[in-house]
């Protein structure tokens, strides 16, 4: 059950998002990025810093708030809400909890106003699932450090304009060797070396970046020298539970396209959603978003809770994305060839969901923290 103040919330960015963002998504993924304004736009509303508390400039939302907005973002636009949930599940929220007084200073304003994209760099071409065996190398030099290396699977590493990237600084310490920095990317040494070509969300671009000889003075560190593993994997709950919302709202945008056109859709003489075929159909996928719904706002509850909740973030997050596209394709089924066709929408959701299974832990990590927890 919401409250009054969580239905207040989602209500006005699924009307928000539904006016200002729903109508240019096919637009926003031919030109393959978001206009800039529309980020301070958001940021307005809230959206950029969320769970933030007021006095950093946040929204002092809830868990389940933004579980709620995220939802209503992704059905209109799934692309933008992954550029969203980075922003504040990785970025935003790390920041506050690890990051010093000036690292609050310099980055949290322009982040939560919008006026500032965040890039979350852990991932490696030998290095996705097992973060352990990263190659990226800090060395401690007078000042501070030598960044080289580089990351792969970036999201928003094109448009960023700070980057968290983790590095090996101790070779020799294994996970323990490992720190966190953030790296201003109009650093002498920061490149995008390729900008990925991909199956759906294109509005949110996936980089290769490289680090050549970047210099970091010592107030750049992220947390303590060392402690960047256990730092990169500290979010993991709020950023399954965003990963999941977005599914949630992805796969509800493609029900309700689909109900929409069985009850106008004539066949035999009346709505094929009154055929028990078409009916039945509806009514497992209407149940697969509804249990994906509940499981992402039980999560979000016990971390409002201050309760323990990875291993409810991440059923969430395993069963939410692999529904979605069940649903998606369901609803595809439902218009026939229609639903093949881009101009129904439904093509541009199934392909936007589909890399919900992959990032944020794929759902084979999901099933291993899931089994280690039984």
């Amino acid at each position: 059950m919401l409250t009054d103040t969580q239905t207040a919330v989602k209500d006005a960015i699924r009307s928000f998002s539904q006016e200002r963002i729903r109508p240019h998504s096919v637009a926003f993924e031919a030109n393959q990025g978001f206009p800039p304004e529309l980020f301070v736009e958001m940021a307005d509303l809230g959206l950029m810093g969320m769970t933030a508390p007021e006095d950093a400039g946040g929204g002092g939302a809830d868990y389940v708030s933004y579980a709620l907005a995220l939802i209503e973002l992704a059905a209109a636009d799934g692309a933008l809400s992954t550029v969203v949930s980075i922003q504040n599940s990785l970025l935003v929220s790390g920041i506050l909890k690890y990051g010093t007084d000036a690292h609050r200073a310099r980055f949290l304003p322009d982040l939560i106003g919008g006026r500032m994209i965040g890039a979350f760099a852990l991932t490696e071409t030998d290095a996705g699932s097992d973060a352990s065996a990263m190659r990226t190398r800090a060395t401690r030099v007078e000042g501070g450090w030598r960044l080289n290396g580089a990351k792969q699977f970036i999201t928003s590493g094109k448009i960023a304009g700070v980057t968290m990237v983790f590095a090996v600084t101790d070779p020799a310490a294994g996970k323990r060797g490992i720190s966190g920095f953030l790296v201003p990317t109009d650093s002498p040494g920061y490149s995008v070396d390729k900008v990925e070509h991909k199956l759906g969300q294109a509005a949110s671009d996936t980089a290769a970046i490289r680090f050549d000889d970047l210099f970091l003075d010592e107030s750049l560190l992220f947390g303590e020298e060392g402690g960047g593993y256990r730092l990169a994997l500290s979010n993991l709950e709020a950023g399954r539970i965003g990963i999941a919302a977005q599914c949630v709202g992805m796969a509800q945008a493609a029900l309700e396209i689909a109900i929409a056109y069985a009850k106008d859709r004539k066949s035999m003489g009346q709505a094929i959603i009154e055929h028990q075929a078409v009916g039945f159909r509806l009514a497992d996928l209407a149940s697969k978003l509804e249990a994906s719904r509940q499981l992402v706002l039980h999560a979000a509850a016990l971390k409002d809770a201050g309760q323990p909740c990875l291993t409810e973030a991440s059923m969430a997050k395993l069963f939410a994305s692999e529904a979605a596209e069940t649903i998606c394709s369901g609803a595809i089924q439902t218009l026939g060839g229609y639903g093949y066709l881009e101009e129904y929408g439904l093509a541009k959701i199934y392909r936007d969901v589909r890399v919900c299974q992959i990032y944020e832990g794929t759902s084979d990590i999901q099933r291993m923290v899931i089994a280690r927890a039984l």
